[in-house]
């Protein structure tokens, strides 16, 4: 008989062994699992920013739109506090009980909160207690985030063949992006086929419930991920290993990943998840036509990536980082400048800026993941990671809306640029990491 695998798993000449096809199956599945997975998280995360325009008022109702809007950006901020928490305890969960453990609960906590969130009650209902259960709810969802972000780079990372891991960490962002234009494509169709009565009663509360029913579906996916075997192959070194130990022996690499950090968040949050929200409400720029462009400069983002993490696979992780420093650094007011009043030309403007975002978005996975052993990979990524994202990621459209609210916006514009320079100098410190062997850094 031809054609036939034999029990040693050989075929005819030119056809997948057994094996072959499980080694393809099992990275389909865990491509999948964590880029699902991910998206997601930031489909439930960052669609609050997207849709906060609308909803801002039902919660807070203090009869002016700017205020409604820093208020929600305020509990938006708040989230972000719990994500050093999130950090540090999935970090650990994933260092010491397993990657998929840490991406399976992490999924499964914000799937409920984005629930909680579509069922909460307004002001006009509950009163002030509408705005407690947001906060609670935003909390939950920024411990699940501030694990889930750490925990799958890690993953996939170790998951990558080492010639590759550039191009295969670039998963991350794009995963994180598809979720971010998802939102974003739902808002642009609810506004243009809802009236603003509808959207203020009940249409906010649509992606909020989607986001959760589907992360449940994808806490089931993760379920069945099998680990990876840097992680399994390291297990008993791990389990020896003190994690305070860890942070404290590998002090200078989480102070790297600190201070890189803070530039890329703000303007990352600011460009990719609040810019149309901005747009509306202090620019005056239509919605719909606002959150079509958030789709469209997104999907540049995304096609953007790929590109970066093959590019970093052939000449190194800081070439490719430098050139989105740099780069953003010069374009921060001429683009701000383009913007004006236009769907149009923010959309432009938002698509050169990610699209040179794009090279530290890409790359930033890879290399952070590479800075660590396996015992410390989630946690000591996670923990600097989220704290920097929490204190400038997570507070940057506030800032925004509050210099534009006081009549000097370009004021943002030198914070930013101050943080990125903050990033450039750190990134200066850290080590080229393209090709290093993850299971000899136990």
């Amino acid at each position: 008989m031809t054609g036939i695998a034999t029990e040693s798993g050989s075929v005819n000449a030119g056809q997948p062994t057994v094996r072959q096809r499980s080694e393809r199956w099992e990275k389909a599945r865990a491509i999948v699992g964590v880029g699902t997975g991910n998206g997601i998280e930031y489909f439930d995360w960052t669609v609050y920013a997207t849709f906060a325009a609308f909803f801002a008022p039902q919660f807070f109702h203090t009869g002016s739109a700017v205020s409604d809007l820093l208020a929600s950006f305020g509990v938006f901020a708040v989230g972000f506090v719990a994500r050093p928490f999130g950090g540090l305890l999935f970090g650990w969960l994933s260092d010491r009980r397993g990657r998929k453990l840490s991406m399976t609960l992490a999924v499964g906590l914000a799937a409920i909160g984005s629930l909680v969130i579509g069922l909460t009650p307004t002001h006009q209902t509950i009163g002030v207690a509408a705005a407690v259960v947001l906060v609670v709810a935003r909390l939950a969802q920024g411990v699940a985030h501030g694990g889930e972000l750490p925990s799958a780079q890690t993953y996939i990372v170790e998951f990558a063949p080492t010639a590759r891991r550039g191009l295969w960490s670039s998963l991350i962002y794009i995963s994180n992006t598809t979720g971010v234009v998802v939102g974003t494509l739902l808002g642009a169709l609810l506004t243009t086929t809802l009236s603003s009565e509808q959207m203020a009663d009940w249409g906010w509360r649509v992606p909020f419930l989607l986001g959760g029913v589907l992360g449940l579906f994808v806490l089931w996916m993760r379920s069945r991920m099998s680990e990876t075997e840097v992680y399994e192959e390291s297990g008993e070194d791990t389990a020896r290993q003190s994690m305070w130990q860890l942070f404290v022996a590998h002090r200078r690499q989480v102070f790297q990943i600190l201070f890189f950090t803070v530039g890329g968040t703000v303007v990352y949050y600011v460009w990719a998840v609040s810019a149309p929200a901005y747009a509306i409400t202090v620019r005056g720029i239509d919605p719909s036509g606002a959150l079509w462009a958030g789709v469209g400069a997104n999907l540049v983002l995304i096609a953007s990536l790929p590109f970066w993490g093959a590019v970093s696979d052939r000449i190194g992780r800081k070439p490719v980082l430098y050139i989105g420093n740099l780069g953003i650094a010069a374009l921060l007011f001429p683009l701000n400048a383009m913007i004006g009043h236009s769907a149009l030309t923010l959309f432009f403007a938002m698509a050169i800026a990610l699209f040179v975002m794009g090279a530290l978005l890409a790359v930033m996975p890879a290399m952070m993941a590479e800075l660590f052993p396996t015992g410390l990979r989630a946690a000591g990524v996670g923990v600097p990671y989220s704290i920097g994202v929490a204190a400038f990621g997570g507070t940057a459209a506030y800032v925004q809306t509050f210099f534009a609210d006081r009549g000097s916006p370009e004021l943002f514009e030198w914070y930013a640029l101050a943080l990125i320079a903050v990033s450039t100098v750190a990134l200066v410190t850290i080590p080229e990491t393209r090709g290093r062997d993850l299971a000899a850094q136990h």
